[in-house]
């Protein structure tokens, strides 16, 4: 079965939009992360080999080197995050016709749950700490490419948006409330902050008009 990964924009989007459960938010937060990432990578790549950006021209390469592993990366997550789907699904199909097998197939709906939470928050995370980077480029990187690398910062405001949306529709199914409290407070950090760079970025480009 091919990967979801490696579909074509045009089957990927029709696989979306079908009678399917897959893929579904989670998978789309990888793919804007990773368009996220293709965007600021495309900002450095114009900065770099200009007189004009020499100052900056080796940030704009790790910057450029360290979107392309990313991408590679949150591609990766759209398969994960489908997979991580199917435990959870296969944990529910389980037997329950006896008290024994009731309790086992508990066990595992929480196990397969907590993994589908882990898995968009490690997403959300590793986009979240990118933002940082795609705010750099912007400032720092070729001006004529600036809104292409704020699309894509605001790409990554969706890809965390909604993986952290898909982290706490799981949390409602888990009972370890330690657990849950952890990433639920993280969930709110996040959100919070990435709202606020979203605007900080938008207030700065706008103020250069």
């Amino acid at each position: 079965m091919r990967k979801l990964q490696d579909l074509t924009v045009k089957e990927f989007l029709e696989k979306t939009a079908a009678n399917e459960a897959v893929p579904g938010g989670g998978s789309n937060a990888a793919l804007n992360a990773a368009m996220a990432t293709a965007l600021t990578e495309m900002v450095a790549s114009l900065t770099i080999g200009r007189k004009k950006y020499a100052g900056v021209e080796e940030r704009m390469k790790q910057i450029a080197a360290e979107m392309s592993e990313q991408r590679s990366r949150f591609m990766e997550d759209i398969d994960r995050d489908a997979e991580a789907y199917r435990l959870v699904m296969e944990a529910y199909r389980l037997p329950k016709e006896t008290d024994e097998e009731i309790t086992t197939r508990n066990e595992k709906i929480q196990e397969a749950t907590k993994i589908a939470a882990l898995v968009p928050m490690e997403v959300a995370e590793r986009a979240f700490g990118l933002l940082g980077t795609m705010r750099k480029t912007l400032e720092k990187g070729n001006p004529n490419a600036a809104t292409d690398g704020l699309v894509g910062l605001m790409n990554c405001r969706t890809a965390i948006l909604s993986a952290l949306l898909n982290v706490r529709i799981n949390l409602g199914s888990i009972t370890d409330r330690a657990f849950v409290d952890k990433l639920t407070a993280a969930c709110d950090r996040m959100e919070k902050e990435t709202m606020e760079q979203e605007m900080a970025a938008i207030s700065r480009l706008k103020s250069k008009r």
